[in-house]
C-alpha cells in the first residue's frame, strides 16, 4: 500500500461546506490532538534544550570554581546583572539554575514530552479514535502548560532572578529568599499542574470511552495500558502539590504560616511572623506528588520502549499479561512510597520500616517489566535500527537507575547517601539515559508517521552512539562522587572545604572528577548537533516513506494515511486480535494488523 497524502474523509454533502481552518486556527489554537501533540513535543524540546544548557553552566562552576563562564559569561553580565558580574556565576545563580534545571527539566520537558507530546499524537490513533474525548479541553492543556514555562522563563529576568529554593522548593527556605522569583515559581506551578489535570481527565476518558470496536482492554498496545496509569497518577498526585504550592504562595505574600514554625529565625534574628505551620507538611505534599511523579516520567517510555521491541524482534511481546499488570501494581505502590525521600527528618522507626518494605515491593514489579522486555529478545530475528539502538540502551541504564536507588530506600544507608551525588547519578539514570532514550526511540520510531519521511539513519547512529558514551561517563562517576560523601549542593564542588585546613574534604579523586564530568557534560551537548540537524533536515529532505507502516508493525496508528488527516482514519477500524501478532505460525507475512479479520 502506497502512503498516502492528507485527504479528507469521504462525507457527503457536508463536506461541500467544509470551511478549511486559517493558520492560527490550525496550528496556534487547534483542538486536533495530532497538532496539540506536535505542539507539546516541539515546546518540551525546546525546555528540554533550555534546561541542559543551565546545567552547561553550572557544570563550568563547579569545574572551574570562580572562572568566567566561556562564550556566554558576558552574556549571562547583560542579561542577569550582578549575578554573573564578570561573566563569574555566582552562589545566589547557581542556586537559581539549580533550582530551575530540576523544575525545567521535569514539570516543562520530560513530563510534557512523555505525555503531552507522544501521549496527545499516539493514544487516539492506537486505540482507533477519531481524536480526544474533549478536544477543547485539550486545547487548554497546552495553553495552560505554556503559559506555565513563560512564568518560569520569565522570572530570571526580575530583580532577585529566578528561585533559588532548589526543585523541591522546601519551606522555610522558599519563604525566607528576599525574592519575588518564588512566587513566580509557585503561580507557574499551578499553571503547570492545572494542564497536567486537564489532560489526565481527558486520556482516561479517551481511553475508557473512545476506543474502536473489538478493542477490549487485553487488545490494548502496553503504550495505550502506561499512558492510563501515568493519566491516574497525575489526577491523584498532583492536587495535594497544587493545593500546597497555592499555601506556600500565601506564606510568601500574605504573612500566613502554613509551612511557617513558630520561632524560626532568619539572619539571626527572629522571623515576623504568625508562626505554628510545620515545615515537614510541605515535604509531605511535595513527595506524596514527587514519587509517583518518577513513574510518570518511566511509564510512557516503558511503553515506548515495549512497542519498538515488539516490532523489531519480530515476536509476540513476552509476558503482556504481566506488563500490564505490574503496570497497575506500580501504579497502586507509588502511592505509598512516598516518605522514603525523608529518612532524616526524624521519622519514628515504625513508620520507617513501613516506607522501607513498600520501597522494596514497588521495585518487583519494575523488575518484571525489564525481565518481559529482555526475554522478548531472546530468539527475536532483531533490526538494530536507530529506534531499536535507544530502546536497548534503555533496559540497563534503567535498571542501574533502579538498583542504584535500592539502598536509598533503606534508612541506614540514606543516611550516608542523602543529599550526595549518588541521589544526583540514580535519579538521573533513570530519567536521563533512562526516559531520555526511550523519547528519542519514539522520536526516530513515529516521525515518519508525522512528517512522511525517515530520519536519516546514519547521523541516527552517530547521535546513539555519542550520547550513550557520554551519557555514561556524565552519571557513572557521581556513584564514586556520592559514596565519598560530596554534597548535592555545593556551587564550588567542594573546593572551598578541600582547601580550608584542619577540615577533612573531599579527596583529590573526587574533585579530579568534577573537571572528567564537565568535560563529558559539554561532549553530550555537542553529541545533540547531529539530532537536531536531523529532526528539521528530514522534515523536507528526509527519504520518503514508500507506504503507511514503514515498519511494518501491527498496531492501529499505521493503519492510518501518512500523516494521518483530520478524524484520523478513512473509515472506523475494527479490531480483530491483540497488539503484537508477529510471525505467526502459518502467516504469510511476519506480522499481522490488529484490523486484519483473522
Amino acid at each position: 500500500m502506497q502512503a498516502t497524502t492528507h485527504k479528507a474523509a469521504p462525507g457527503g454533502a457536508h463536506e461541500a461546506h467544509h470551511h478549511e481552518p486559517g493558520f492560527m486556527q490550525k496550528y496556534v489554537f487547534s483542538t486536533d490532538h495530532k497538532i496539540i501533540g506536535i505542539q507539546y513535543g516541539l515546546t518540551a524540546l525546546v525546555f528540554l534544550l533550555f534546561g541542559f544548557c543551565l546545567m552547561l553552566c553550572m557544570r563550568w562552576q563547579i569545574a572551574h570554581p570562580g572562572q568566567p563562564i566561556p562564550l556566554v559569561g558576558h552574556l549571562l553580565e547583560r542579561i542577569l546583572g550582578d549575578v554573573a558580574k564578570d561573566g563569574k556565576m555566582s552562589a545566589d545563580l547557581y542556586n537559581s539554575f539549580g533550582a530551575m534545571h530540576g523544575t525545567i527539566m521535569v514539570f516543562l520537558a520530560i513530563v510534557p514530552l512523555a505525555f503531552g507530546a507522544f501521549g496527545n499524537y499516539v493514544v487516539p490513533l492506537q486505540i482507533g479514535a477519531p481524536d480526544m474525548a474533549f478536544p477543547r479541553v485539550n486545547m487548554a492543556s497546552y495553553q495552560f502548560y505554556v503559559i506555565g514555562g513563560i512564568i518560569m522563563f520569565v522570572s530570571f529576568f526580575i530583580p532577585g532572578g529566578a528561585a533559588q529554593a532548589g526543585w523541591t522548593s522546601y519551606s522555610p527556605l522558599a519563604t525566607s529568599i528576599p525574592t519575588h522569583g518564588q512566587a513566580f515559581w509557585l503561580v507557574g506551578m499551578v499553571f503547570l499542574i492545572s494542564s497536567s489535570l486537564l489532560g489526565a481527565v481527558n486520556f482516561i476518558a479517551t481511553i475508557i470511552q473512545l476506543r474502536a470496536p473489538g478493542m477490549t482492554w487485553m487488545r490494548l498496545p502496553f503504550f495505550v495500558w502506561a499512558q492510563f496509569v501515568t493519566g491516574f497518577l497525575l489526577l491523584l498526585a498532583f492536587p495535594p502539590l497544587e493545593a500546597a504550592g497555592v499555601m506556600q504562595l500565601m506564606d510568601n505574600l500574605f504573612g500566613t504560616s502554613f509551612f511557617l514554625p513558630t520561632g524560626l529565625a532568619v539572619g539571626g534574628k527572629l522571623a515576623d511572623i504568625s508562626g505554628g505551620g510545620s515545615p515537614l507538611l510541605w515535604q509531605h505534599l511535595f513527595w506524596f506528588l514527587g514519587h509517583p511523579e518518577v513513574y510518570v516520567l518511566i511509564l510512557p517510555g516503558m511503553g515506548i520502549v515495549c512497542e519498538i521491541i515488539a516490532n523489531n524482534t519480530r515476536k509476540t511481546i513476552w509476558g503482556y499479561k504481566s506488563l500490564v499488570y505490574s503496570a497497575l501494581a506500580i501504579g497502586f505502590m507509588s502511592f505509598i512510597v512516598w516518605a522514603h525521600h525523608m529518612y532524616l527528618t526524624g521519622m519514628g522507626t515504625k513508620i520507617s520500616a513501613f516506607f522501607q518494605t513498600t520501597t522494596m515491593i514497588i521495585s518487583i514489579p519494575s523488575v518484571i517489566l525489564l525481565t518481559c522486555f529482555f526475554i522478548s529478545l531472546w530468539g527475536g530475528s532483531i533490526r538494530f535500527n536507530t529506534p531499536m539502538l535507544f530502546a536497548l540502551a534503555f533496559l540497563p541504564m534503567f535498571g542501574i537507575g533502579g538498583l542504584t536507588g535500592l539502598p536509598l530506600g533503606l534508612a541506614a544507608a540514606d543516611l550516608h547517601l542523602h543529599d550526595t551525588y549518588y541521589v544526583i547519578a540514580h535519579f538521573h539514570y533513570v530519567v536521563a539515559p533512562g526516559t531520555i532514550f526511550a523519547m528519542f526511540a519514539g522520536l526516530y520510531y513515529w516521525y515518519p508517521k508525522m512528517t512522511g519521511r525517515m530520519m536519516n539513519e546514519f547521523w541516527g547512529r552517530v547521535h546513539f552512539t555519542l550520547s550513550f558514551i557520554f551519557m555514561n561517563l556524565v552519571f557513572m562517576p557521581m556513584f564514586v562522587q556520592g559514596l565519598e560523601g560530596m554534597s548535592r549542593r555545593l556551587y564550588d564542588g567542594g573546593a572551598t572545604y578541600a582547601a580550608t585546613p584542619g577540615v577533612y574534604g573531599l579527596s583529590k579523586l573526587a574533585l579530579t572528577l568534577n573537571v572528567t564530568i564537565s568535560h563529558a557534560a559539554w561532549m553530550l551537548g555537542i553529541a545533540q548537533i547531529p539530532f537536531i540537524i536531523n529532526f528539521f533536515w528530514s522534515i523536507r529532505n528526509g527519504r520518503k516513506v514508500e507506504s503507511d507502516n514503514p515498519w511494518d508493525s501491527t498496531t492501529l496508528e499505521w493503519a492510518t494515511p501518512t500523516p494521518p488527516p483530520h478524524g484520523n482514519f478513512t473509515q472506523e477500524p475494527i479490531v480483530y486480535r491483540g497488539p503484537y501478532d508477529y510471525s505467526l505460525p502459518g502467516s504469510v507475512k511476519d506480522f499481522i494488523p490488529q484490523n486484519q479479520p483473522s
